[in-house]
């Protein structure tokens, strides 16, 4: 180091030592910088598998993709050949889509049902704007959904249900037959038409 006429040390350009503690924040900032890009990535990552693949057993979805079938449909009996129906209904700022029961009568009708309903996304939807989109084996429909309150209608929704849980299950049954149809409270169901 040198003196300066003032008597001030002075180092020459060149040879000024770097402070430690400047080294280790750089250092870390860089880290923090890494850390948040991958943190970034990942949740991008996350956020493209739920959108492109679910509703997945619980877990909701957004846009349901498949083959769209715009012909009406006029016998849903073959909804009671799968497990679940996928149904899209229209929310902000996303659409939301749930698997959810689905079962048809012998004459070709479709219902949805949902124990506990009031309140569910899904259904407070639906409630405001019944257009919707339901997926069948890859094959998507688009449908209005209909809340039905008549006691005939629901029995007849009750009953198809029960009828497809016994024939998926190879004639074992939670609920037999002659169960009775939970109040209006607890299980609602929508009619199902086709809007194509």
């Amino acid at each position: 180091m040198q003196a300066l006429s003032n008597g001030i040390p002075h180092r020459p350009i060149g040879s000024q030592r770097t402070r430690p503690h400047a080294c280790l924040a750089r250092a870390g900032g860089a880290v923090l910088g890494v850390i948040a890009i991958i943190l970034l990535v990942l949740a991008v990552a996350g956020f493209l598998v739920w959108f492109f693949a679910c509703p997945c057993e619980r877990t909701p979805g957004s846009y349901l993709f498949g083959e769209v079938v715009e012909e009406p449909v006029r016998d849903w009996t073959f909804a009671n050949e799968v497990r679940l129906c996928q149904i899209q209904v229209a929310t902000r700022p996303l659409p939301h889509a749930i698997n959810l029961n689905c079962m048809a009568t012998d004459d070709g009708e479709l219902y949805l049902s949902c124990a506990q309903c009031d309140g569910k996304r899904w259904s407070t939807a639906a409630l405001a704007r019944p257009e919707a989109r339901l997926r069948l084996d890859d094959r998507v429909y688009p449908v209005t959904l209909t809340r039905i309150t008549d006691s005939d209608l629901k029995d007849r929704a009750w009953a198809a249900r029960i009828k497809k849980i016994h024939a998926l299950r190879g004639g074992a049954l939670d609920d037999p037959p002659d169960t009775p149809r939970p109040d209006d409270d607890a299980w609602w169901s929508f009619h199902v038409e086709s809007a194509g």
